[in-house]
Formats: structure tokens, C-alpha cells, sequence
């Protein structure tokens, strides 16, 4: 059965930590649906960016907050065959890569915090999230984003899972790492992206907890993928007050594998 206009599935909030494989579910979701992929995170990343070439201490809230609602930041389909999902402006510049440096890295979570950067970033968001047919990906899209969005999901796995694959992910790159120290990192981010007085990290309450710790990515996509589908045929199947019920009726993977 078709969905009709007022139980179809347009809009869907993919939250979590850090390494819990948020962009490559959502990139393979988008796909799969035909929806544009917006991660959210490039947006923090590239207001970093802007703050650490232009000399802006990045622990400086107002000057950074400033600069937020100055830069003119762009995320547009990928315009290179170079392995990027997306391409990423910032006034005028391609920054897709240079938002990838350890540096940002490093800064990303102190400025991702400051409520006025995330009031002007929630501001674009939300913007591109009003055109529909979109999988926007971050850590407050659910809850703050897009507290409407059609399916929310909050992936998660241990913190130790989430190291182990971020230490793998580097050392493919041929990026010298160690794993005590990746994990050491993605603890303080943890901390950090929880604790934060503006939009922490949590999964909305009407999200689907996917615990993908004991799954690969290929299970883990083809597991959303099914939620999706569920949600769809119950939407489609029962009167639009509904829907809302359905979501308890799809068992969460178990963690024992």
C-alpha cells in the first residue's frame, strides 16, 4: 500500500556518541530512500574550522559565537568523485576535508557547545529539514532539530565498541593512533556532548534505541532499513493517532550475540 500524504515517512532524526557509525547508516539510509543525507556535524566542524584560521581561541565563547552568525556555511551534493558523501562550503570555500583535521577534532565539542553557536546552526538546519525527504543526522536532531520528525532513532554501542572502531578507522587511513588513547578521547567527548547545558546529547523519548555494539555496519543498516519499513506499513495500515503506539511494537536488537 502507498503512504498517504498524512502518514508518510519524510523526515527522520538519527542521533548518538560519537563512533556509534551515525554517518555511514545514514548515508546508506539516504540512499536507500532516495533522501538527501545532511549531517549536521559538518556545520560545528566548519565553524571550527573558521575559528582556528582566523587565530579565534576556540574556548572563546562570544568571539566564536560571533563568527557562527557570521560565517556563510553550504553542505550541497558531493561535486568530486574523491570519497566524499557531500561538499561542504564555508564562505565560498570547499572545506570538506580540511574539517577532517585532528585540530577540529580537537575543538569541535568546546564550540559545538556555546548556545549561540547552536542556535544559528539549528537556525539552517531546520531549514533544510522543512523541505522534507531528508535524513539529518547529529546529536540533538530528534530533540531539538527536528522534535517532530517523522522516525527517530538514537544508535548507540559501548564506548569501548565505538573506540575500537574509530582506532581501526584510523589506523586504515594510515593515521598513527593508539587505542588507550582513542578511547580516552571519545570518553571526554561522551562527557562532554552529555553535560552540556544547550541541547545534550540524549535520545528523544519517543526514539528507537539501536544498540549496534554487537553488529557490524552492513547489519546495522539493514536493520534500520526494516525499521523503516515497519514504520511505514504501520503508518500506512492504522489511523494516523496510531502510529504513535506502533513504535513499541518493533523489538530492539539484543545485545547477547
Amino acid at each position: 500500500m502507498a503512504d498517504s500524504p498524512n502518514h508518510s515517512i519524510r523526515t527522520i532524526a538519527i542521533d548518538g556518541p560519537a563512533g556509534a557509525g551515525k554517518s555511514t547508516i545514514g548515508l546508506g539510509l539516504a540512499r536507500h530512500l532516495g533522501f538527501l543525507y545532511f549531517d549536521t556535524g559538518v556545520m560545528y566542524r566548519a565553524v571550527t574550522l573558521a575559528a582556528l584560521q582566523r587565530g579565534i581561541a576556540t574556548d572563546d565563547e562570544d568571539a566564536v559565537s560571533q563568527l557562527a552568525e557570521a560565517v556563510h556555511i553550504e553542505v550541497l551534493p558531493p561535486h568530486k568523485d574523491d570519497g566524499r558523501h557531500y561538499t561542504v562550503r564555508l564562505d565560498g570555500e570547499d572545506v570538506t576535508w580540511a574539517i577532517r583535521r585532528a585540530d577540529v577534532d580537537a575543538a569541535v565539542s568546546v564550540v559545538s557547545a556555546f548556545p549561540r553557536v547552536r542556535q544559528a546552526m539549528v537556525a539552517q538546519q531546520r531549514r533544510v529539514a522543512s523541505n522534507g525527504n531528508v535524513v539529518m543526522v547529529g546529536r540533538d536532531i530528534g530533540t531539538v532539530v527536528m522534535p517532530d520528525a517523522d522516525l527517530k532513532i538514537y544508535l548507540d554501542a559501548t564506548v569501548e565498541a565505538r573506540a575500537q572502531r574509530r582506532h581501526r578507522e584510523l589506523e586504515q587511513r594510515g593515521t598513527p593512533s593508539s587505542y588507550a588513547d582513542v578511547l580516552a578521547s571519545m570518553k571526554k567527548r561522551d562527557e562532554l556532548d552529555t553535560s552540556r547545558a544547550t541541547s545534550p546529547l540524549r535520545p528523544a523519548d519517543d526514539a528507537f534505541i539501536v544498540d549496534c555494539t554487537h553488529m557490524d555496519a552492513d547489519e546495522t543498516l539493514a536493520y534500520v532499513i526494516a525499521l523503516v519499513e515497519a514504520q511505514k506499513a504501520a503508518r500506512a495500515d492504522m489511523p494516523q493517532h496510531s502510529t504513535r503506539v506502533a513504535r513499541s511494537s518493533l523489538v530492539h536488537p539484543s545485545s547477547d550475540r
